[in-house]
């Protein structure tokens, strides 16, 4: 394989920063961006020395809220300005990771996503999509946004995976001669789980009691709880599971 030019957008992010290992493992030149960086894809302030060479655009830049106003905002403007300054430096393509169900979404954090795929598609340069399940990482934050000793979280069915798995799978999409055809590629992790039994055990190590509720007030909770945010049969499973996963972390 030959040696490209990356350059990650949200490189110091939760899967930024497995993206940017992978690249770095297989002897890829990246350039990071991110706040921390001094490159700010809002903004635009650095973005353009930032592109200078770079070849291919990996976006894995998020939001941090679930608000779906304020995220939508952010990926209109992220979309314009990195196919704006991609474009005039000279970039073949962008690929973006995505969230498996965001073409089902009508609400909440997963519609502002696929708003933020339809910005993408529509630009000036060549768009690869990876949609991903939720990863194993986001059952801690669910925790981290709860407060008090007992945390009530959905019980609806996902098929959760690693950071590390997508990002693997990102950078082979990335990397590919050629773009895939229809429909767009799905990750997802080797067995449905339900998200609040997934947090059991996690709260397990942390003493925080988690009891499973309807999920009724979430976004499109009926649709996920149907299954319509589990991966389609296209979609390429691995592993490690929750569980195997939780055992490896400190």
């Amino acid at each position: 394989m030959s040696i490209t030019t990356f350059a990650v957008a949200g490189a110091t992010g939760r899967l930024g920063r497995h993206v940017v290992d992978v690249l770095t493992e297989q002897g890829h030149q990246i350039v990071p961006m991110s706040r921390a960086t001094g490159v700010d894809i809002i903004t635009g302030e650095g973005l353009a020395e930032a592109l200078t060479g770079v070849e291919v655009i990996i976006d894995v830049a998020s939001w941090h809220s679930s608000d779906q106003d304020a995220a939508t905002e952010f990926f209109h403007t992220s979309a314009r300005n990195l196919h704006e300054a991609g474009r005039k430096a000279g970039v073949a393509r962008i690929a973006m990771a995505s969230i498996i169900g965001a073409d089902k979404a009508t609400a909440g954090f997963l519609a502002a996503k696929k708003v933020h795929e339809e910005l993408l598609l529509s630009g000036p340069l060549p768009v690869r999509i990876l949609r991903a399940a939720q990863f194993h990482e986001f059952v801690g934050q669910l925790l981290d946004w709860q407060q008090g000793d007992v945390a009530y979280l959905p019980a609806l069915p996902t098929q959760l995976v690693a950071c590390r798995t997508v990002a693997e799978e990102l950078v082979e999409l990335a990397t590919a001669p050629a773009a895939p055809g229809t429909p767009i590629p799905e990750i997802a992790g080797p067995r449905k789980e339900i998200m609040a039994e997934a947090a059991q055990l996690l709260g397990a190590r942390r003493g925080i009691k988690v009891v499973g509720v309807d999920g009724s007030g979430m976004p499109d909770a009926e649709i996920a709880a149907n299954g319509g945010f589990l991966p389609s049969p296209h979609a390429k499973l691995a592993g490690p599971t929750f569980q195997e996963w939780l055992d490896t972390q400190p």
